[in-house]
């Protein structure tokens, strides 16, 4: 049998030295390290993914290319000049949607810890406008995903920044006020770092993706409403 994927220990040492020593010196004196025990691996875990998730998420994308981020940092606009990310990372975005415009899956390891989420960080004026709409609408579904004990006890509360009262429009006594509020919607679960390199680590990261997913395809609704409504002939990518 084909073991599940992991990590070694020599990625937690990798990125320990990186998070130390976060310049090109010396990253390119280490590289053969980051390739064999940083990428090389993580790349392994989306291939696996790109199987796995399509049984319970056949409208995500799981490939390297569309997943992975790269380790090196812009720092165009950043006041960190940091050259390197310290963590490694990969997304599972909806296949029709701009990468970070709608909601999706999310991996992360780092020196400090692993990171399993899911949800949408940053959606525009227009596309938060349709999510706050597609809530108001189906509060009740809403609520029978996210507080239902399963959900709660994978991902735990959705989260993110909030407004301190309802947003124009809508009822400041809405069933789904709280969620109304929100700016964003994030939820996931944080492991130890050595978690990453746990026999167990590759079935948790399914287990929690697969319970995350209905979450995931909620918020995308609307959102590929109005991509199919601006262009009702769209024939999406397999």
């Amino acid at each position: 049998m084909t073991p599940l994927p992991c990590f070694s220990p020599r990625t937690l040492v990798f990125l320990r030295g990186l998070k130390r020593h976060n310049d090109r010196t010396w990253f390119a004196a280490h590289k053969d390290a980051y390739e064999r025990d940083v990428k090389v691996p993580m790349i392994a875990l989306v291939e696996r993914l790109a199987s796995d998730v399509r049984r319970f998420a056949p409208d995500l994308v799981a490939s390297p290319r569309a997943s992975l981020y790269r380790i090196q940092r812009d720092t165009r606009f950043s006041a960190d000049k940091a050259p390197f990310k310290t963590q490694v990372g990969a997304i599972f975005p909806h296949k029709a949607l701009p990468r970070h415009e709608g909601a999706g899956l999310y991996l992360e390891i780092g020196p400090d810890g692993v990171m399993i989420a899911g949800g949408i960080y940053m959606p525009q004026p227009p596309e938060l406008h349709a999510l706050r709409e597609h809530l108001a609408a189906n509060a009740a579904r809403l609520r029978s995903l996210v507080e239902s004990p399963v959900f709660r006890r994978a991902a735990g509360p959705v989260t993110g920044a909030s407004l301190q009262r309802v947003p124009r429009g809508f009822p400041p006594d809405h069933p789904a006020a709280e969620y109304l509020k929100l700016k964003q919607f994030l939820f996931g679960r944080d492991y130890p770092a050595a978690f990453a390199t746990s026999p167990k680590f590759y079935r948790e990261v399914v287990t929690l993706f697969e319970r995350m997913a209905p979450v995931v395809h909620y918020l995308n609704e609307p959102l590929v409403a109005r991509l199919d409504r601006r262009d009702p002939l769209m024939t999406r990518p397999d």
